[in-house]
């Protein structure tokens, strides 16, 4: 039986394994990520199906000023690494125009619907059912004028599966007990999710992946072009799976594709989670765009879009800034903090890249989820498995093709 390689070991290089193995395939996954620090395990942990739309947007764009670090916000630019956000930069104002925009919606509606269906198909057949949570989440706001205008956005805005509603009184009084802020204003999604716990669910896939006979395999992966097929040494696959997130655009150039993905690098806080309550699902306050989300073991507030470079050192005023906001906030959470910083991969357009490549018979793919990996993964690794098995997918793939950077 061929074996088939798939680099990249976090939560869709996982997943896409999982599956291959269960439809009968030997599989191999290369991964160096020992540690387990990539993005995959430090998120904010939500299912959200709820963002059906593309971040790629010129109301996103026209709303940036408003967001950038300096003032306050989540999105940084680094001026060292203008060679790096400034094309990514002119191709996102391209892929924002009303039409792509529309397109790309229409692509992600698909994805969204069968999301959480898949996760807890996945997690079934794992027996790991507890790892999901299938509580909503909350969006609250301080101001009253955040909250009027935060309301008419999501009550206007596609969310797929997932349907918005104003907080119960329930919600509010819960809200108020972990906020010493006054709340103007919250409301409650229904249809999303979230992670019980990040680091438990590395242990579980990785688990399930080996007892299904898949085999770890321990080392930095790089693609060479030998006789017009790709081959990962010291690994016989006769077909190749690229998952390996931001570093995945360095080894589809081996292949002859441009994969033009940026490092849009987030960062959190983790402290104890004795003060946070147990039956609080995630609370996204959105006037400082930061998520709190706890998990069993540590409550973690997450944010910022910093556009950078995968290896440049993290920023220190980042960590201080959400632990600023959690001061500020009055949030029952206490240091001391454990700081991370995770790259998220991300494409101009904000839409993954999912198929088989038309120029390498043996190269397929699936990375660029962005913010939408966690949320991707298990429905990812569905279409995955039936683009080997040289099957029509149930959802189509051509807005997914990486062709479309040529």
């Amino acid at each position: 039986m061929s074996l088939i390689g798939i680099i990249g070991g976090g939560v869709v290089g996982l997943s896409t394994g999982i599956e291959l193995l269960q439809a009968g395939h030997r599989v191999a996954l290369v991964d160096d990520d020992a540690a387990g620090q990539a993005a995959s395990w430090g998120n904010a942990g939500h299912i959200a199906v709820e963002q059906v739309e593309p971040l790629a947007s010129w109301a996103m764009v026209r709303s940036l000023p408003h967001r950038l670090f300096l003032r306050g916000g989540a999105a940084s630019f680094p001026p060292g690494a203008v060679a790096e956000w400034l094309p990514f930069g002119l191709r996102l104002l391209s892929a924002g125009r009303p039409k792509r925009f529309a397109t790309g919606c229409a692509a992600m509606a698909p994805l969204m619907d069968r999301a959480l269906p898949a996760w807890s198909s996945l997690l079934h057949r794992i027996g790991a059912q507890d790892l999901l949570r299938s509580d909503g989440h909350l969006v609250l706001w301080n101001s009253a004028a955040a909250a009027q205008a935060g309301r008419r956005a999501w009550e206007g805005a596609r969310t797929g599966p997932a349907t918005v509603h104003p907080a119960s009184g329930d919600d509010l009084s819960a809200l108020s007990r972990i906020c010493a802020r006054p709340i103007s204003g919250a409301v409650r999604f229904s249809g999303t999710a979230q992670i019980a716990d990040l680091g438990a669910l590395r242990h579980a896939l990785r688990q399930a992946f080996v007892d299904l006979g898949g085999a770890l395999v321990q080392e930095h992966a790089s693609l060479q072009l030998q006789h017009g097929r790709v081959q990962v040494h010291g690994l016989e696959a006769d077909k190749i799976i690229v998952c390996a997130g931001v570093r995945s655009g360095a080894l589809m150039k081996a292949a002859g594709h441009k994969a033009p993905i940026i490092a849009e690098r987030g960062y959190h806080v983790r402290a104890d989670v004795t003060r946070w309550p147990r039956d609080l699902p995630p609370v996204v306050f959105e006037e400082r765009a930061m998520i709190v989300t706890r998990y069993r073991q540590a409550v973690q507030a997450a944010s910022f879009v910093e556009m950078n470079r995968p290896d440049a050192p993290a920023d220190p005023r980042k960590w201080e800034r959400l632990e600023t906001h959690i001061a500020e906030l009055g949030l029952p959470i206490s240091g001391p903090f454990r700081r991370w910083m995770g790259c998220r991969p991300t494409l101009p357009d904000y839409l993954p890249a999912m198929g088989r490549s038309t120029r390498v018979p043996n190269l397929y793919y699936a990375f660029g989820h962005q913010h939408l990996g966690l949320t991707l993964a298990p429905v990812t690794g569905r279409l995955m498995a039936s683009v080997i098995a040289g099957e029509a997918p149930d959802i189509p793939l051509g807005p997914f093709d990486i062709e479309r950077f040529s």
